[in-house]
């Protein structure tokens, strides 16, 4: 494996923050190119007024921005936003890989060939509202554990579900995993935590994301993708469902994943654990490079295997230090 080689990593939501992508479009016309396309192709409408989603991702409001329907395709545009600034840069890697948390997927995908940025943006724009909807139809919301591994999960979801839906949801990190399900199921899982030794936080979210709680929004997402002819991946990108390489012969296959993801959890930790295993090539390993915007995932990757080393993009030739929010959700 050549020095010159490297893996992109694409942030989910909870990354999202006011000002993203403002550098590299003040920096980089091919960055300013790529949000001038996205205003271009979506039309976003939020409780009757119309909105540019560059003007909310470098002047916010907060409100607005965290929105479902609007950090979604917000996420997706700044992270290719900064990927077309870097190669106009010059700079020069061949990347032999992509992963992406949750949303970030998507932006994995289409950085492999998989589907074209507006196409995708559009899918992905769609996908949040799908995703808002389900959760104002139903009362969810999500809880992070801290310390906890696998089967504690599953014990405080087990003891607090009381016939409600509550079930993991992303699994981030070692001692980092999201659950996820009925508000007052949440509730519970807090005192059960507690308890327990864990320590609970609940999140403030807009529903119960990767649960069965979004079955609704993963039948929209499943139509929609059925009009859509998706291309073979140049390189391998990682299925947040599985943890492992996305099946690169067969395009409905990722059709498939991308719609379970919706209703199950995101096995982040061990897409990377995977990656690492797999791209390591002796003494030579691919450099590790996380899109725009922020700087959780080279967080996370310190939980889970601190010999990788990150490089972050958050704006051009910077490498901020962010600690991991537990909130990395979708």
């Amino acid at each position: 494996m050549s020095d010159n080689q490297c893996v992109l990593l694409c942030p989910g939501q909870g990354a999202q923050k006011v000002g993203m992508g403002q550098a590299w479009v003040d920096a980089h016309p091919a960055s300013a190119q790529t949000f001038a396309a996205a205003d271009a192709a979506l039309d976003l409408e939020i409780e009757g007024t119309r909105h540019k989603l560059s003007e909310l991702c470098f002047g916010g409001p907060e409100e607005l921005l965290n929105r479902t329907d609007v950090s979604q395709p917000a996420l997706y545009t700044c992270a290719v936003a900064s990927y077309q600034g870097l190669l106009e840069q010059g700079w020069e890697r061949q990347v032999v890989a992509s992963a992406g948390l949750s949303l970030g997927e998507w932006t994995a995908l289409h950085l492999a060939g998989v589907i074209g940025f507006v196409e995708g943006l559009r899918l992905v724009a769609l996908r949040g509202r799908l995703m808002q909807d389900a959760a104002k139809a139903s009362r969810g919301s999500m809880v992070a554990l801290i310390g906890a591994d696998e089967s504690q999960a599953d014990e405080v979801c087990e003891q607090a579900a009381a016939g409600e839906v509550l079930v993991p949801a992303n699994y981030n990190a070692p001692g980092q995993i999201v659950i996820s399900g009925a508000v007052d199921a949440c509730s519970r899982a807090v005192e059960v935590a507690t308890a327990l030794g864990l320590r609970a936080t609940q999140l403030s979210v807009a529903g119960a994301f990767h649960s069965p709680l979004m079955e609704p929004a993963a039948e929209g997402l499943a139509e929609a993708l059925e009009q859509v002819e998706l291309s073979e991946p140049r390189i391998p990108v990682w299925s947040n469902v599985t943890g492992s390489p996305h099946e690169g012969s067969d395009p409905e296959s990722i059709k498939k994943r991308l719609v379970e993801q919706l209703t199950s959890p995101v096995r982040w930790s061990q897409c990377c654990e995977s990656m690492t295993s797999t791209l390591a090539s002796g003494d030579l390993a691919p450099e590790w490079n996380e899109l725009a915007p922020g700087t959780v995932l080279r967080g996370l990757f310190r939980r889970i295997d601190r010999k990788v080393k990150v490089r972050t993009h958050d704006a051009p030739e910077t490498s901020v230090e962010q600690e991991p929010s537990p909130g990395a959700t979708g």
